[in-house]
């Protein structure tokens, strides 16, 4: 019996994939067969299309009983609570970035959290039902309000039971200094610094307040990081000054003996949405660009030096393990919510960063709650997480339920009402889905290659 599945013409074959996340290549004869159920089991493929469920020969009962395990293992983020809490400490940057998502070009910020509101938002993470959580540190330049920082991780360490907290900022790394630096070894806070390419991009991207270069203040923190063997972790934007140069991106993370880079598109939020006509670029070009970069990435691979794209590992830990990641916008539902929650400065709660960026262009629409009036049942048993899960579950919304790298892939709400005014993308095909369906079928086309799935494996062991 023929099994559902979604298809798609890739190259010279026919990928096809199933709800259990399992994928096979067909030639234009074979999809034939497999559509007229003509594949019998003296076929070359029967073996592979029974065993990966596109063919059953027992009752439906049977059949799913043999698969529930693999939609257990895609699905296991479900089974957990919100485990992501971001603490955006201040919305004070020192920085000028073109791209910034946080910030609106005309206004100018000084706000920082006090202790009261670290202190509520502690305790409500803490409620989180979750055994492991992760704190991370945002802003602005989270650096800024590094008190506020040291406040947050000695509370939650007094208060934390049982519970494990992973520390970690996201920062520009230009107002780092040795104390700082010392307090974050000494608590083992992990670093995660933005490095956009070599020097006259990275300054183009990612100048201070006044113009003024960053390169060499990143960096000088940097080989600070280095010499304390301290390990960090480094992200990638792609503006349409980027597109030119996707080698040279490249080969500055590896001379900075990096072994991780996540390339990352737009997104059009804050000064990202103010600039687009001249930062911006279409979902072709974007395509084409990460198509460079992964070329190049795997001919390193190939070549000795071990260097993994974040956005392909992510999906191949789907694709070749059946592991859903718990990478909140690429998992159905998404992870608004239910696994992430943001607390602004002010008290304010949100979904995820997407929404509390949204609140800083003006727009509260994501915003769950208080820590003033909430609780942690309280905000997962608003209208609101409730609406963000429901309209995020890719098996059920128009468009993506038939697609063929549904097994994979995601949606976020915030982003789609940013775009369109509705948490559901009208459009069949929008940016975001355009971005991600090229990235995909560029990394289905390269899995053909038994050199390239060899290296894909060893991203995702």
């Amino acid at each position: 019996m023929l099994a559902p599945f979604q298809f798609k013409r890739l190259e010279d074959k026919i990928l096809i994939t199933n709800d259990f996340g399992e994928y096979e290549y067909l030639t234009k004869e074979d999809f034939k067969d497999l559509i007229n159920n003509n594949i019998s089991s003296d076929h070359v493929l029967y073996e592979s299309l029974e065993a990966k469920g596109f063919l059953y020969s027992t009752s439906v009962e049977a059949y799913l009983d043999k698969f529930k395990h693999n939609l257990r293992a895609g699905k296991s983020f479900v089974f957990s609570s919100t485990s992501l809490h971001i603490f955006v400490v201040t919305n004070y940057c020192n920085g000028q970035c073109v791209y910034c998502q946080a910030q609106s070009s005309v206004e100018k910020c000084n706000d920082r959290m006090s202790e009261e509101i670290a202190k509520k938002a502690v305790d409500l993470a803490l409620q989180s039902p979750q055994q492991t959580l992760d704190f991370e540190f945002q802003g602005g330049e989270p650096l800024s309000n590094f008190d506020i920082i040291k406040f947050i991780v000695e509370y939650a360490e007094q208060k934390r039971g049982k519970k494990n907290i992973n520390y970690s900022i996201v920062t520009n790394l230009t107002m780092l200094t040795d104390d700082k630096l010392k307090y974050i070894i000494d608590n083992n806070i992990s670093i995660s610094v933005s490095i956009d390419g070599p020097k006259d991009l990275h300054n183009q991207n990612r100048p201070l307040a006044g113009g003024v270069q960053s390169y060499d203040k990143v960096f000088k923190n940097i080989r600070k990081l280095k010499d304390c063997n301290y390990q960090f972790g480094a992200i990638q934007t792609t503006t349409r000054y980027s597109l030119a140069y996707s080698k040279e991106i490249i080969d500055e993370y590896v001379n900075n003996q990096l072994h991780n880079v996540f390339i990352r598109p737009l997104t059009s939020l804050g000064v990202a949405s103010d600039q687009w006509n001249e930062i911006g670029y279409t979902p072709e070009e974007f395509v084409e660009f990460y198509k460079k970069c992964i070329d190049y990435i795997l001919e390193l691979n190939i070549n000795g030096y071990y260097l993994v794209e974040g956005h392909a590992a992510i999906l191949l830990s789907k694709i070749l393990n059946g592991i859903g990641t718990n990478y909140m916008e690429l998992r159905s539902p998404c992870g608004a919510a239910i696994g992430q929650i943001a607390y602004y400065h002010d008290g304010n709660v949100f979904t995820c960063d997407e929404g509390r960026m949204l609140y800083e262009m003006g727009d509260d629409s994501f915003c769950l709650g208080s820590l003033f009036d909430d609780d942690y049942n309280s905000l997962m048993d608003s209208k609101l997480c409730k609406t963000v899960c429901r309209y995020s579950i890719v098996e059920s919304l128009p468009g993506c339920c038939d697609c063929v790298y549904q097994p994979y892939c995601g949606t976020c709400p915030v982003i789609n009402y940013a775009l369109e005014k509705d948490a559901v993308s009208r459009k069949r095909f929008n940016d975001r889905c355009q971005i991600f369906q090229g990235m995909l079928d560029y990394i289905f086309i390269k899995l053909q290659n038994s050199k390239y799935e060899e290296v894909f494996y060893s991203w995702v062991k």
